[in-house]
């Protein structure tokens, strides 16, 4: 059971080990969202999450006998790290089952801390259910990334944390994943404050929490899709679930392209490093109604590997017209190109690729194919050369960027 003894005793246990991620307020996204926005770093947090609370306190609650087995995970790459740092602290054994599609960086990083990383499965459900596996054969401690009330009682650290800092706070957005983190900061909260309220975030993807909630009982996805990989779970802990049923006021679910938008928002505006189930709260600030209302983002992690941080950063782009491709026919004769660039350069377009095709047609005198792919300011800029192009006969075409 989570009491307000066991959060007090967190806190001072989880206080050893983890950095202090003060609150920032952030103008960008209280400007875009009408709300007064500050974000929980959490991504600048030791190990790069806040996973290192609940797994830290948890081996903490271990007798020495159950240390000395050794411990075991499943993760898809947070609770990893978060448990090989405790485990490193601890003295003891760390064995990490990790889904064999986890970003290099997070398996890397784990192994640094001292675990043994086993690779297996394609999401974390496979990766648990062989966790479970080992655990038996071997007899080591598992120590679940979040269906276990002891870890979801460190992970709600944060709650006590924010109240210190902004106690006259109205709303906390937390992401969700199985639901620990959740159900720790939402438990914790009501406490101080049974006037907060507390949202739970997740992908569309993945959305067991809120298909859960809907039902009233756990529901276990046939399937999960999404980019945000530290919180793409096909079922919830059932443990924790009452807590979430009591605690979480509701759940928003977001879409991977809303998720791409605000990891560019966030590099461009607060030049921060958050993974995109991090972002998932700050995601989540259009679909909220609060106005002039305190809301708290929890940024849950920041431990993003650089070829996926490429792809999101080249979508985010297009998305937001940065760049974009037209298609235009022109004739195969001397100068045509030239005439298309001068232009694209007149309103102070950039042009990145170009890709002449002969062979459109058969009549190339007629008309050959010319794509062009160009970085502007926005989407008012993109319209404007597009606009351009019209205006002297090309008639273009927006066609799908692919970089």
């Amino acid at each position: 059971m989570m009491t307000l003894e066991k959060f007090e005793k967190a806190c001072e246990v989880v206080g050893r080990v983890t950095t202090e991620t003060h609150l920032m307020y952030s103008q960008y996204f209280s400007d875009q969202s009408g709300c007064k926005v500050y974000l929980k770093p959490e991504n600048m947090q030791k190990t790069g999450a806040f996973k290192i609370r609940g797994a830290y306190y948890k081996i903490s609650t271990l007798t020495d006998e159950e240390r000395k087995k050794g411990l075991i995970t499943a993760s898809a790459g947070n609770h990893a790290q978060g448990v090989a740092y405790a485990a490193k602290q601890y003295g003891c054994k760390a064995v990490i089952v990790m889904p064999t599609v986890t970003p290099l960086l997070k398996v890397n990083h784990t192994k640094e801390y001292g675990a043994e990383v086993v690779l297996y499965g394609n999401d974390y459900d496979e990766a648990c259910a062989h966790a479970y596996e080992l655990a038996k054969e071997h007899g080591y401690t598992m120590i679940h990334p979040f269906d276990d009330l002891d870890v979801a009682t460190g992970q709600g650290t944060i709650s006590m944390e924010i109240f210190k800092e902004l106690p006259l706070v109205d709303y906390i957005l937390v992401p969700i994943g199985g639901g620990g983190l959740a159900a720790g900061v939402a438990t914790l909260a009501k406490m101080l404050n049974p006037k907060i309220k507390v949202i739970g975030v997740e992908p569309a993807g993945a959305n067991c929490m809120e298909q859960s909630l809907a039902k009233g009982e756990v529901v276990c996805l046939p399937h999960s899709s999404t980019i945000a990989d530290g919180t793409a779970v096909r079922e919830p802990g059932k443990s924790i679930f009452p807590y979430i049923q009591k605690n979480i006021d509701r759940v928003i679910s977001v879409e991977d392209d809303e998720l791409v938008v605000a990891f560019l928002d966030m590099v461009e505006n607060h030049k921060m490093i958050v993974e995109n189930s991090g972002l998932l709260s700050v995601a989540a600030l259009k679909h909220l109604n609060a106005k002039n209302k305190k809301v708290v983002c929890i940024l849950s992690g920041g431990n993003m590997d650089i070829i996926t941080m490429s792809s999101v950063v080249q979508l985010g782009l297009i998305q937001r017209d940065r760049i974009f491709t037209v298609s235009v026919r022109l004739p195969d004769k001397p100068g045509e190109l030239v005439k298309v660039a001068s232009i694209i350069a007149q309103e102070q377009g950039n042009v990145i690729r170009l890709d002449h095709n002969q062979f459109v047609s058969t009549n190339r005198l007629a008309a050959v194919e010319l794509k062009v792919t160009i970085e502007a300011f926005g989407t008012e800029h993109k319209d404007r050369i597009i606009g351009a192009l019209e205006k002297a006969g090309y008639s273009p075409k927006q066609v799908r960027t692919v970089l």
